[in-house]
This record gives C-alpha cells, structure tokens and sequence, in this order.
C-alpha cells in the first residue's frame, strides 16, 4: 500500500499520532465491526497507550479538520455512527499483527510501520531546523508589529486630518453664516451706471 495513502491516515490525538480503526479495517480488507470484534476480544493486548476510544469531541473536531475524508467514509457506511470510533498508537497498530494473522494483515502493518517511521523521521528533521524558523518566526513578529505600528499611526493622522477637516469647516459654515448676516442687515449699493 501507498505510504502517502497511510500517512494521509494518521491523525494527531491526545498528543498521540493514531490511527482510525475504520481506516485500519479499509487497510486490511475487513469490515470495521469485524476488526474492533477482534480487538475486543484480546482487550488485554490494548492498554490504553495501544488504542482508546474517541471522545464525541475528539471526533467531531477530526470530522471538521478532514471533512472530505469522512464524507467519503460516510457515503460508503451512513452517517450514523452508533460507536466511537477506536484509535490505535503505534504500538497499537502493531499489536493488531498478532490479533489479525492473515498474510494481507501481515503486509499492511509492514507498510503502516513504515508510514509511522517516516512519520518520526520527518518530525526529527523539522525540528533540527527550529533555530531557523524560530528567527523566522521572530522576524516576521517584528514586521507584523511594524505594520501594526505603521497602522496606528495613519489612524492617529487620519484622525489629526479629520479634526483639522471638520474645523476648517465649522469655520467656514460661520463666515457663511456671518456674511448672510451682513447682507441681510445692509442691502448692497447697485453697482453700474448711474444719471
């Protein structure tokens, strides 16, 4: 199987990189209801840090981050999901191995071990960088707060303009005022020629 295809399928939960136990049963060919029987059935095999059940929350939250994943889930199987979901650690995954013996198991779980090494191997080499994206990260905080400065002072000055603004029109709207004034109370001589 595509390790890009199984990486897709890797979620982060609880601080944990997991995998959904209907994405598993897609993986090995069985029906969901056929793996979590298994797995039930061999519950001392699945501590809590192999496999634990979602929470509504934790389920809803991965329904809205990988929405198009799930309709395609959800066509196939109706939107009713009248269980939580189970996720399975590393560890988990790799316990499922000796739960379902089949040859297709086998190989699958080969291919998800690798999906997750490279998983881990790309997340160590992320962070070998972080002295780089750290200073990144740190210039552009000052570029941010340079154009929020930069912001607040156009605002200050916008605001210094329009109280100049509205003061030159008071002003004017009062020589307006005054000068009706004066020609109300003086009529104006006639201008022309006079016999």
């Amino acid at each position: 199987m595509d390790l890009e295809i199984i990486r897709s399928r890797i979620y982060e939960i609880r601080g944990q990189r997991v995998m959904l136990d209907r994405d598993l049963a897609q993986m090995y060919g069985v029906e969901t209801k056929v793996l979590n029987q298994a797995v039930r059935r061999n519950l001392e095999r699945f501590p809590e840090d192999f496999m634990f059940e979602l929470t509504k929350d934790e389920y809803n939250a991965l329904e809205i981050s990988s929405r198009s994943q799930f309709v395609t889930l959800n066509n196939k199987r109706g939107t009713n999901i009248k269980y939580a979901p189970l996720a399975f650690t590393e560890q988990g995954v790799a316990m499922l191995s000796s739960v379902l013996k089949s040859s297709t198991a086998i190989q699958i779980n080969i291919s998800i071990m690798r999906a997750f090494v490279t998983m881990r191997n790309y997340v160590s080499s992320v962070s070998t960088i972080t002295p780089d994206l750290a200073e990144f990260k740190e210039r552009l905080l000052q570029i941010e707060q340079s154009c929020k400065d930069n912001a607040d002072a156009v605002n200050d000055l916008s605001e210094d303009i329009q109280n100049e603004l509205d003061d030159i029109y008071l002003a004017m709207s009062q020589l307006a005022a005054k000068q009706k004034e004066i020609n109300s109370e003086s009529p104006r001589p006639r201008i022309g020629f006079k016999k």
